[in-house]
């Protein structure tokens, strides 16, 4: 799965999943990036560039914008970058149209929040047989997009996934490999919890000591839930893990950071959202990580006080309030 050997398709045209397709035509990859509808694909490739969501950034030649099903009949990968909201819809609609020995890589950072379940279990339900990967790290759009040095973890269990660094590895793009695809995805997903935190301490101008000490235990908090789910813990030391949590914690970037600054401020879930005006996949992460606690008997006080304050039942100041009252222990007390 080289430059001039294979076929790629991108499903969404979110920022993300618009980097990643871009990443694979500038490595000389002919690849489709797969829109909702026949009116956005000729928007966008009229532009040559999806001006609102990666401005400046234009399109490679090797990449091509359609809604048409028959690219990912020709495509041997195909990553979905598309919101963990609309996983289950756009496996239902597309999954007929990919080729059977297709290599299908998760780019998508959520928990499904009706079930609990990975983006990557709800792939392989829905494409049984396919070669799987997931794709994480501290992969802010704009930044990778606009060619400045980044880094990323693909996971997988599948022999072939080691094709898929050629793919995406670049001179300012370097890719690892990892074997453990709970922990990567969970990473991937739950440091969404931390940049909200985050975001909420620099909205009530707690300083860098506060800043500090949340994303520290925070990440203890995503540790436990992961090791109970069958992560590798050391997985959440690396960059799908402290490194995606740090750079969406600090990044202006950052949509879940954001959010966590605007609901520090007084904002309403919803209004935030609004303002924010994309995917901030923490409003969803933040119940379906408490749901999997729950089947698991992990507890996650950060993150159940972000649901009290998205709920509306506490404000900021209140909810750091409850978890300074919490009762003093060891600091790896699990």
């Amino acid at each position: 799965m080289t430059g001039g050997t294979a076929r790629a398709a991108v499903i969404g045209t979110t920022a993300w999943g618009t980097t990643l397709a871009i990443l694979l035509g500038r490595n000389g990859i002919p690849t489709t990036l797969v829109a909702r509808d026949s009116a956005e694909a000729s928007a966008l490739e009229r532009a040559r560039a999806h001006p609102s969501r990666l401005p400046g950034v234009a399109f490679p030649p090797a990449l091509t914008v359609s809604a048409e099903d028959r690219a990912l009949a020709e495509a041997e990968l195909v990553v979905l970058g598309v919101p963990s909201s609309t996983m289950s819809d756009n496996l239902v609609r597309y999954a007929p149209a990919i080729r059977p020995d297709a290599m299908i890589v998760s780019a998508t950072k959520g928990i499904d929040l009706t079930s609990g379940l990975r983006m990557s279990e709800l792939i392989a339900a829905a494409l049984p047989g396919r070669g799987l990967a997931v794709l994480s790290g501290p992969n802010l759009s704009r930044e990778v997009a606009a060619g400045l040095p980044g880094t990323t973890v693909v996971a997988s269990r599948d022999a072939r996934a080691s094709r898929l660094r050629a793919a995406f590895h670049s001179s300012s793009f370097r890719v690892y490999a990892s074997d453990d695809v709970v922990g990567v995805e969970l990473g991937g997903a739950l440091k969404n919890i931390v940049a909200v935190a985050g975001g909420i301490t620099d909205a009530l101008a707690y300083g860098d000591n506060a800043k500090a000490a949340v994303i520290t235990r925070g990440l203890a908090e995503i540790t436990r839930l992961g090791v109970a789910c069958g992560a590798d813990p050391l997985t959440f030391q690396g960059l799908a893990g402290v490194g995606d949590a740090v750079a969406s914690s600090y990044s202006r970037l950052s949509r879940n950071r954001r959010l966590g600054e605007l609901i520090g401020g007084g904002a309403t879930l919803e209004a935030a959202l609004a303002t924010i005006g994309e995917t901030a996949e923490a409003a969803r992460t933040i119940p379906a990580a408490l749901l999997l606690a729950s089947r698991h008997g992990v507890e996650l006080p950060i993150t159940q006080a972000l649901r009290a304050i998205l709920d509306g039942e506490l404000s900021a100041r209140a909810a750091v309030e409850v978890l300074l009252e919490r009762e003093p222990t060891s600091e790896m007390h699990p």
